[in-house]
């Protein structure tokens, strides 16, 4: 399966974002951090999934 979170020179400077968009993947984990829900998040971030958003929370802990 096809990582949700890509890395391309082009687009913000390389920082992981989710595929299709220009939203960086920290800002998840920055609203999470901050006591928000995914719920939130998805309101400020029309353009990410809730798939994606719990794709890249799952690969996040998969990597660790």
């Amino acid at each position: 399966m096809e990582s949700v979170v890509v890395r391309d020179p082009e687009i913000m400077s390389g920082e992981p974002t989710f595929r299709g968009t220009r939203v960086l993947v920290c800002t998840l984990f920055d609203y999470l951090e901050a006591g928000h829900s995914v719920e939130r998040f998805l309101k400020g971030f029309p353009s990410v999934s809730r798939d994606a958003a719990l794709r890249a929370l799952e690969e996040a802990k998969d990597s660790r």
